[in-house]
């Protein structure tokens, strides 16, 4: 066995690293995996991440799933082996890179181009293909990965920026019970998107004539376990292809039912993050009133003047941000943001339409 790093690396997490090495000695640790999550880019830098895992064994939803087989996949999510202190390489456009996983499994890959601007533009998405160098488990096959990047140039427009659950995925983020029925009782065939925003997010997609490619970033409170989950649900849906910003997991079986609680100030830096990366694009944020997105859109369109074009806010409770905040919607238009409460995606769709971010098309 080759798998002692994590001990003299003096990893943080001692008990959760002794975990994986009991598992590993007394051989009743699985085959690991490498789940590399959707990155992004612009014409010089690269970003993307993953863990290597456990190979969880979850299979494909299917709508006839029984109750305990989508409670059992949950489970599965949340009670999970990540390797931490492993070694991971990413080849990409000719170029490769080494990187080890920290004590949650994390790898990340940062590749800075100074001459592949044309290859980096010849497509929206390119392959990313990661190996694992160490060995973890006895007999080991090769353990082979592909990802995929974003690639977002400075000659488009827009940026649209969502939030998932009670913005597109009906999640009852706030109330606990109905939450922990979806979780449990739900896969990606079965969880239901709010109406018509399929639709809408395609539209915003293509812009004004449907001629545009605008990118989609989801961020999200809910954490990196959820992820094939919301990979499904999104295919499933017909929602637009995009990158996942999520939190860091939650490795406690105990504690899925937090999931997507806290103080939601991730979602702040993730979007901070790429108005600073992508400095050239205006950007439209969309999110709920349940989980304090209207503060955090708000806050950053003020800090970011003129960067955020609009921002719709689904209406999931009767208090109104601009009602306790009576100067906040004509302080947003001097910067030039327009901001929406709507009650649905039709109201969400007109607005739209009225500032030329879709096209007419749409209402026939």
């Amino acid at each position: 066995m080759k798998y002692f790093k994590p001990f003299i690396k003096g990893i943080k997490k001692p008990f959760k690293v002794l975990k994986v090495f009991l598992k590993q000695k007394a051989g009743w640790l699985d085959t690991p995996k490498i789940l590399p999550y959707k990155g992004y880019g612009n014409e010089t830098d690269v970003f993307i991440q993953g863990m290597v895992i456990e190979d969880k064994g979850l299979s494909k939803p299917k709508d006839k799933h029984r109750f305990w087989t989508n409670m059992l996949a949950t489970i599965k999510r949340f009670s999970g082996d990540e390797i931490p202190g492993v070694a991971v390489k990413a080849s990409f456009l000719g170029e490769t890179q080494t990187a080890e996983t920290d004590e949650w499994g994390f790898f990340s890959f940062h590749f800075r181009f100074g001459n592949k601007q044309e290859d980096l533009l010849s497509k929206e998405w390119h392959s990313i293909h990661f190996e694992l160098l160490d060995e973890i488990v006895e007999n080991q096959p090769p353990i082979h990965s592909t990802g995929e990047v974003r690639i977002v140039s400075h000659r488009q427009k827009r940026i649209v920026v969502s939030d998932i659950d009670d913005t597109v995925m009906i999640s009852h983020a706030t109330q606990i019970l109905k939450k922990l029925r979806l979780m449990l009782l739900k896969n990606a065939l079965t969880r239901s998107p709010f109406e018509g925003v399929s639709k809408f997010y395609v539209a915003l997609g293509g812009g004004k004539h449907q001629t545009e490619s605008n990118p989609f970033f989801y961020v999200s409170s809910s954490e990196w376990n959820l992820y094939d989950l919301l990979e499904d649900f999104f295919h499933f849906n017909h929602l637009p292809k995009g990158v996942f910003m999520l939190r860091r997991l939650e490795t406690s079986i105990y504690k899925f039912w937090k999931s997507g609680g806290g103080s939601h100030e991730h979602k702040s830096e993730k979007i901070k993050s790429l108005l600073e990366f992508y400095p050239e694009q205006k950007f439209i944020l969309i999110g709920d009133s349940g989980q304090h997105d209207p503060e955090i859109y708000s806050r950053l369109a003020f800090e970011f003047p003129g960067r955020i074009e609009t921002i719709f806010i689904r209406k999931i409770r009767k208090r109104t941000f601009l009602d306790s905040n009576e100067n906040v919607g004509e302080k947003l238009k001097e910067i030039d943001t327009n901001y929406y409460e709507v009650q649905n995606t039709h109201e969400a769709a007109l607005a739209a339409a009225r500032h030329g971010l879709i096209d007419d098309s749409y209402f026939k």
